[in-house]
């Protein structure tokens, strides 16, 4: 890797840790920004991938996105900078404001801050997931897409099933799903060739 994108990473991953507000999924479209359409790493179907894999995993999502960036660009020293970035300067700023903490989180001027900033989060968790129900659609189909969005709803916000889990079945019913699919386009593809 070159001096210039580990700059680049620094920068990126810096940035996302510094304006993330409000946790791991207020995170995710800032890291899509930087990864997919400022520095062009990756895609937005390699995203989605690594997004959908790092969510079965443990643990808080956005630092698993920065390593595996950071690993895609320069394996271990590029993950352990991007963490690093992307945890170092939040964690800092909390030790240094540690003392203010009970003094601000009554202050009228935070609780006016954070509730300016909650719409800017919502739009931009709107946008990502009206992008990745478009690629659905586009992958499963309208009616795909729909059935497989009611039963993740179900799942998630009816039944309470963790979203690793969910994730994780979804993962696992895709491998059959387009494994499956080709065979039974060869086999209709053979039906229709014998007819006519």
């Amino acid at each position: 890797m070159s001096t210039r994108s580990y700059k680049e990473l620094l920068i990126a991953m810096m940035r996302t840790g510094i304006l993330g507000f409000g946790g791991g999924p207020s995170v995710i479209p800032l890291i899509r920004y930087e990864a997919v359409t400022k520095y062009q790493w990756l895609d937005d179907a390699e995203f989605g991938e690594i997004l959908a894999i790092a969510n079965t995993l443990p643990g808080p999502i956005a630092p698993k996105m920065a390593a595996y960036l950071g690993y895609r660009l320069n394996k271990s020293a590029g993950a352990a900078v991007a963490v690093l970035a992307h945890i170092l300067p939040t964690s800092l700023a909390m030790i240094a404001l540690l003392g203010f903490l009970y003094k601000l989180q009554h202050s009228p001027v935070v609780t006016g801050m954070i509730s300016a900033v909650r719409p800017v989060i919502a739009v931009m968790l709107g946008q990502m997931a009206y992008e990745f129900a478009a690629k659905s659609v586009k992958g499963l189909g309208k009616l795909g897409a729909i059935i497989f969005g009611a039963i993740a709803f179900i799942l998630l916000s009816v039944v309470n099933l963790h979203p690793g889990i969910v994730v994780a079945i979804f993962l696992l019913y895709g491998v059959f799903h387009f494994k499956l699919r080709p065979a039974g386009n060869k086999d209709a593809a053979a039906r229709k060739g014998a007819s006519s």
